[in-house]
């Protein structure tokens, strides 16, 4: 068995416990909650994967998506309560990630700082700066996008309330995860990007800009974890408070691993991973089994050492090259 057949393996053994659980926990309509649940999960996840794709397939390692994560969340929430609109509070939030990816490109590109350095900064500094404004927020109120019906596919039994009768940013998501595959493997910059992951030397001879494309994708890639902010706190909760994003954008970078640097593997990784968060959340809400809250927390973190340790052990895609390395212009 070859080492790939055994990674299926020990995927679709895990997904067959934990699917097991949930239909032996939940049925019918709360069935039915945990797999939008589920989706609503993966879409933080997997726009957070795309921004550490992005990234790592340039060569530079991004462990600050947690920070960009939240601080873009406070920002898109702050502008919507201020202005009434959902819409200029989600252009807020992608453009205080677009400001923080900026904000690490100039580090560890421009100023050459540690990578992990760099990206630890980030997280330290979105989580002072929330919880310093956090008082003054709590003031605040504003809704939430509500779900679009996508005509009759929303009425499709158990499917159509899961995946087609989402609020916009899951739809655009979705889209997203199109664009940045055909951008990835299928376009100019794509080939570029990926060339530069590899061989930035080789690739600075036949004439492309190496740190002025890292620079670039980068700060692009901080508007899809921008767009993940605004995802979290204008669709997924409707509010703001310190520390939301709670590990996500640690977990985003296990989905990124675990889906090979590929959009859809992500997302497939990110389901995944959705899924234990969904199913932690219908053990809170049941009670079930009587066991603390606290370890019922716990799982779709202990999901996630297991997962990337497996990973680990059975082979996985190897990291691009030059992931980490600072480039020096020759």
């Amino acid at each position: 068995m070859t080492a790939r057949q055994k990674q299926l393996l020990y995927v679709g053994a895990a997904l067959l416990v934990v699917m097991s659980w949930t239909f032996y926990a939940a049925d019918g309509p709360q069935t039915t909650a945990v797999l939008a649940g589920t989706v609503r999960a993966a879409t933080l996840l997997a726009l957070g994967a795309m921004c550490g794709m992005i990234g790592e397939r340039s060569g530079v390692v991004n462990i600050g998506i947690e920070g960009q994560f939240l601080l873009s969340a406070f920002a898109a929430f702050t502008i919507a309560s201020m202005t009434g609109s959902l819409f200029l509070g989600t252009v807020a939030g992608i453009g205080m990630g677009l400001i923080m990816g900026w904000m690490l490109a100039a580090m560890a590109v421009g100023l050459k700082v540690d990578q992990i350095i760099a990206g630890t900064v980030l997280n330290i500094a979105a989580l002072g700066l929330t919880s310093f404004f956090y008082d003054r927020s709590r003031s605040l109120g504003m809704g939430k996008y509500t779900n679009i019906d996508l005509g009759p596919l929303a009425e499709i039994p158990l499917v159509g309330t899961v995946f087609f009768s989402r609020p916009p940013l899951t739809y655009l998501t979705m889209v997203l995860l199109v664009v940045v595959h055909i951008a990835l493997f299928r376009s100019v910059w794509g080939m570029r990007t990926r060339a530069i992951g590899e061989h930035p030397g080789a690739a600075d001879t036949v004439g492309i800009d190496v740190l002025k494309l890292r620079y670039f994708n980068v700060t692009i890639a901080g508007g899809l974890a921008g767009l993940g902010g605004s995802y979290l706190a204008l669709e997924a909760v409707g509010t703001f408070s310190r520390a939301m994003s709670g590990g996500r954008g640690f977990l985003a970078l296990a989905v990124m691993i675990f889906g090979r640097r590929t959009p859809f593997g992500a997302y497939a990784a990110a389901l995944f991973f959705g899924f234990t968060t969904a199913l932690q959340n219908q053990f809170q809400l049941n009670n079930t089994f009587d066991i603390p809250p606290q370890f019922v927390g716990m799982l779709p973190f202990v999901v996630t050492i297991i997962v990337v340790a497996l990973s680990g052990l059975i082979g996985s895609m190897r990291d691009p090259a030059a992931l980490g390395q600072v480039y020096e212009k020759g």
